[in-house]
C-alpha cells in the first residue's frame, strides 16, 4: 500500500514540467492533507465552502486553495478572502459576483472558465460559442478583480478512451484559439482526473486534478 507521499512522487514523476498537480482533497481529513504537504505538495482542491474554511483555518499558510465544485453566488463571500483560484466559473452572474466580493476583499481573484463539453447534462459550464462571446463582446473587461487564467473542463464520464481523448482535444484547441485570439496572457488548462489524466496530459493539459488516486475513496 503506497503512503500518501510515495502516491504523489509517482504522479509528478509523470508529469511534464508544464503541468501542475492539484491534489483534491474535499472529505478527506486536514491530517490526509497535512501528509501530502510535508511531501511538498501545496496546491490543494475543495468543493464546500464550510469545509474549505476550516481546513483553511487549521493548515499551514501557504497552501493555496482551489475552488473547484459547482460555485453558488452567495457563496463566493466566504471563499473570497483567501481562495488562490476558482475552477468553475460558469456564468456571468457568477464572475459579476467574485467581482465583487474580490473588490470588498482589495483583491484580484484568478479564475477559469469551465466549459461545457461532456455527453452528461448534469455538468455545468460555457459552450465554446458563449466563451467567444465573453471576449467579443468585452464583458471580462466589465470585472476588472476576475482575472480570467484560462479554462476547465471535465471529459465524459466514460470507459471509451477515444472519447474522452476528443474531448480533451477539441478543449485544448479552443485553449490554443483563446490563447492567440483573445488574449495571449492565459496560461492554464486544467483537465485530467484520477481516471483519465494521464489522457489529459498528452491532450495539453496544464493542471490536473487527481483525488482518490493519492488519498483514497472518499468518505462522504
Amino acid at each position: 500500500m503506497l503512503s500518501i507521499a510515495e502516491r504523489i512522487e509517482y504522479i509528478n514523476r509523470r508529469l511534464p514540467e508544464t503541468t501542475q498537480l492539484l491534489a483534491i482533497s474535499k472529505f478527506h481529513p486536514a491530517s490526509f492533507i497535512q501528509e501530502a504537504y510535508d511531501a511538498g505538495q501545496r496546491l490543494f482542491g475543495e468543493s464546500r465552502e464550510q469545509e474549505l474554511a476550516q481546513k483553511q483555518a487549521e493548515l499551514p499558510k501557504d497552501i493555496q486553495w482551489h475552488f473547484i465544485g459547482h460555485l453558488q453566488t452567495n457563496k463566493v463571500k466566504y471563499i473570497a478572502p483567501y481562495v488562490a483560484m476558482i475552477h468553475s466559473v460558469d456564468s456571468l452572474r457568477l464572475l459579476e459576483e467574485i467581482d465583487k466580493q474580490a473588490k470588498k476583499c482589495e483583491r484580484t481573484i484568478d479564475c477559469l472558465l469551465e466549459l461545457h463539453v461532456a455527453q452528461e447534462e448534469s455538468k455545468f459550464g460555457f459552450s465554446f460559442d458563449e466563451v467567444r462571446n465573453l471576449y467579443e463582446e468585452k464583458w471580462l473587461e466589465k470585472f476588472p478583480k476576475v482575472r480570467v487564467r484560462g479554462l476547465m473542463g471535465m471529459a465524459s464520464n466514460t470507459d471509451d478512451d477515444m472519447q474522452v481523448r476528443m474531448e480533451f482535444a477539441s478543449i485544448a484547441s479552443f485553449f490554443n484559439e483563446v490563447q492567440q485570439k483573445y488574449d495571449a496572457s492565459v496560461d492554464t488548462l486544467s483537465m485530467g482526473m484520477t481516471n483519465d489524466w494521464k489522457i489529459a496530459v498528452e491532450e495539453g493539459s496544464t493542471m490536473v486534478r487527481i483525488g482518490s488516486f493519492i488519498f483514497g475513496e472518499r468518505n462522504y
